[in-house]
Order: C-alpha cells, then structure tokens, then sequence
C-alpha cells in the first residue's frame, strides 16, 4: 500500500552505505496543518534506499514536494530484547511548480517525477507490461 504527503523540504542527508551492498539516504518534510484554528505543524522524516537515494538530488531545502512512500516495519531482536522500528520508504518524488494553484484551479502545478528514465538516451525503449 502506498502513500503520499506534500509539504516544504526543510532537511536531506548524505547517502549512507550501511552494508557493501546497501545504502540508505534520509531527507525531511515539513507539513503544516491547521487544526481546530490552531497551527500544527509537524516534521516528517523519510527514507529512501538503493537506487532511489538519487531521488532528492533535484529538489533543495525550501521546495514544496509531494513525496510517495510505503510504510515498512520491522521486528528486531537482539540479546532476547525486541524492538520494532518503522521507516517511511520513499519511492517517488514531485516538485510543486506553483503551490497556490491549488486555491485557484483545484490543482497544484508538478514538474515530472524525479526517478523518471530521463537520463537515459531516448532511444531507450520503455518494456515494462504496465
């Protein structure tokens, strides 16, 4: 099952290669909501692992973005303790051209997706059957 939230990049990290094989990159979102008359905002940490690390490579602290993710958790258990952690995986990310469009039209303004083939040579065939 997939997610998605939009709000301001206020944070990304470095790329992390946790194993030989595994790396991991974490960035932070920023989502205001206004609640009862009240402001609440709340900051959202998300991961990104493999190959989507690149993903935040295009966006800068400061953009709107809409991100997709999954939720994942994890049961972990060491020295008889059990610990359960859950990450927020990020998949896919769309900057937002001109958040206020949304009050005007209904819908916000999105640059293409950032993981999309576009760095590959355009005589690149797309073989995926969906």
């Amino acid at each position: 099952m997939s997610y998605e939230l939009t709000g301001k990049l206020v944070a990304k990290y470095d790329t992390v290669q946790r194993t030989g094989t595994f790396k991991t990159r974490e960035f932070v979102v920023e989502k205001s909501e206004d609640i009862g008359g009240r402001t609440i905002t709340n900051f959202i940490k998300f991961q990104c692992v493999q190959d989507k690390t690149s993903i935040v490579d295009r966006v800068n602290a400061g953009d709107e973005i809409k991100v997709h993710f999954n939720i994942k958790g994890t049961r972990w258990e060491k020295e008889g303790k059990v610990n359960y952690i859950t990450n927020l995986d990020a998949w896919r990310i769309e900057q937002i051209l001109n958040p206020n469009a949304s009050e005007i039209t209904g819908n916000s303004e999105y640059l293409e997706p950032l993981d999309t083939f576009s760095a590959t040579s355009p005589d690149a065939v797309d073989d995926l059957p969906f």
